[in-house]
């Protein structure tokens, strides 16, 4: 009897192997849970983004108009006298922005502020629109602009991550250090299954090979 087949060294591969499944599998596991909804997302919006041109969008524009309370008007002028340290944002004083929020429903809170003799302009980009607000100095007549371009432009600027802020920023690197999580798992696992499974590496060959042709050939 060969005793050297039932012998513990003889199982070690086999429980490495394991493990090395077991772990892969975990982490595969894990990373789909967490990128799995944005994964969609991206999927999603890539479809729109890459035929935007066939898909109509009507942006809806709205103006709203106000006078600014004469002390509020004050305000501007005396903060306008501050001299900003060097690289400071020289934002609305919170009066104002308060004011602008309750009565227009406009958030410019630490919004970046263009201070000009005649007027008060502020930017106003969102994801899926555009917006803009202006404040008369010398009569404190208000100009505020919306414009809306829909959920779809909305869920595309998401994926572009513009005028998205630092927070959605940081989603997506997350995200993207889970997808590629999931990817690299998930060819380890074809790896280690690719003896058993004769078709795993034409498989994957092809989807690697497809992107690279008509990269060479058709994008110009």
């Amino acid at each position: 009897m060969n005793s050297s087949a039932s012998s513990p060294q003889a199982h070690i591969p086999n429980q490495r192997r394991a493990w090395w499944l077991k772990t892969l599998y975990q982490w595969h596991w894990i990373s789909a849970a967490l990128s799995l909804l944005l994964m969609l997302l991206y999927a999603a919006t890539g479809i729109t983004l890459n035929n935007a041109a066939h898909i109509e969008a009507t942006p809806r524009v709205e103006m709203r108009e106000a006078q600014l309370p004469p002390q509020l008007n004050a305000l501007l002028a005396d903060w306008d006298a501050r001299k900003p340290a060097k690289g400071e944002n020289l934002a609305l004083p919170t009066a104002v922005s308060d004011w602008l929020r309750d009565k227009l429903s406009a958030d410019v809170r630490q919004r970046e502020v263009d201070w000009s003799p005649d007027e008060v302009y502020i930017n106003l980009p969102r994801p899926g629109g555009d917006g803009w607000l202006r404040i008369d100095r010398a009569s404190g007549e208000i100009e505020y602009e919306t414009t809306s371009r829909g959920w779809i432009a909305y869920l595309n600027d998401l994926h572009k991550g513009r005028h998205t802020g630092k927070a959605w920023s940081w989603l997506i690197d997350v995200f993207a250090g889970a997808c590629l999580l999931f990817a690299l798992t998930g060819l380890f696992i074809l790896k280690m299954h690719a003896a058993n499974r004769p078709k795993t590496w034409p498989l994957f060959g092809l989807g690697v090979l497809i992107p690279v042709v008509l990269a060479l050939i058709f994008v110009h």
